[in-house]
C-alpha cells in the first residue's frame, strides 16, 4: 500500500510499496530525508521548487512544468510502473504555459494534484477517473478559492479530499482547513502520513 506524507504549505512525498519515493513541490516542512526517485514541479514560483532540500539518488528523475508541458502538450509519463500525467493549472496569478497539476497512479492509487490552479475545463472530466484521492492548493489568494474548490471537489468525486497550500507560505492553517466543505474530506497535519 502506498503512503502519503503531508509536509506542509504544498509539499507532499508519496513512497511506494516497494519503497521508491516520489517528492511533489518541495519546499516547506519536514521529511525530506529520503532519497528521491522522483521529484515533480508544478511550477516554478519559490514556494513550490526547492529541489536543493532533496538528495536525489542517481536514478532520480526530475519532473517539472517545462518536461511536463512541453510544446504545448501535457505529458505523460511511466516511470518503473508510476503513472504520471500532467494536467491542466492556471488562474490569474499562474499563467496556463508555465503551470501543471498531476494525476499519480501509484500501485493502482490514483491521485489528482492539482498544484496552484484556479478551476480549469479540464477538472470537469475527471469524474470518470474515479480518482481515489484529489489534493486540492486552496487559499483564497493565489489558487481556487475555498467555496469553488468544495464545489469541484464535489464534481470531481475523489473518494478522498484533501486541502493543502491553505495560506500563502504558512505551513499549515487548521481553522481554514476544518471550514473547508468539499465532501470527503481528510484533513492532514504537516508531518501526518497516511497508507493510501
Amino acid at each position: 500500500m502506498p503512503k502519503l506524507l503531508f509536509q506542509g504549505h504544498g509539499s507532499y512525498r508519496f513512497t511506494t510499496d516497494d519503497g521508491r519515493v516520489v517528492y511533489v513541490d518541495p519546499f516547506s516542512g519536514k521529511g525530506y530525508d529520503k532519497p528521491a526517485d522522483m521529484v515533480l514541479i508544478t511550477h516554478q514560483h519559490h514556494d513550490h521548487n526547492k529541489i536543493s532540500l532533496i538528495t536525489q539518488k542517481d536514478t532520480c528523475t526530475v519532473i517539472t512544468n517545462a518536461e511536463a508541458l512541453a510544446g504545448g502538450e501535457y505529458k505523460t509519463f511511466d516511470i518503473d510502473g508510476v503513472k504520471i500525467e500532467a494536467t491542466e493549472a492556471y488562474n490569474s496569478h499562474h499563467n496556463k504555459a508555465e503551470c501543471v497539476g498531476f494525476i499519480l497512479t501509484i500501485d493502482g492509487v490514483a491521485v489528482y494534484c492539482s498544484g496552484d490552479t484556479g478551476v480549469t475545463e479540464q477538472m470537469k472530466t475527471f469524474a470518470d477517473r474515479q480518482l481515489d484521492y484529489a489534493i486540492f492548493n486552496t487559499d483564497n489568494m493565489f489558487t481556487i478559492p475555498f467555496e469553488q474548490s468544495a464545489e469541484i471537489a464535489a464534481v470531481i468525486g475523489a473518494k478522498h479530499n484533501i486541502p493543502v497550500h491553505l495560506a500563502p507560505i504558512e505551513l499549515f492553517a487548521r481553522g481554514k482547513a476544518k471550514k473547508w466543505a468539499a465532501p470527503n474530506k481528510l484533513i492532514l497535519e504537516p508531518g501526518q502520513e497516511i497508507d493510501l
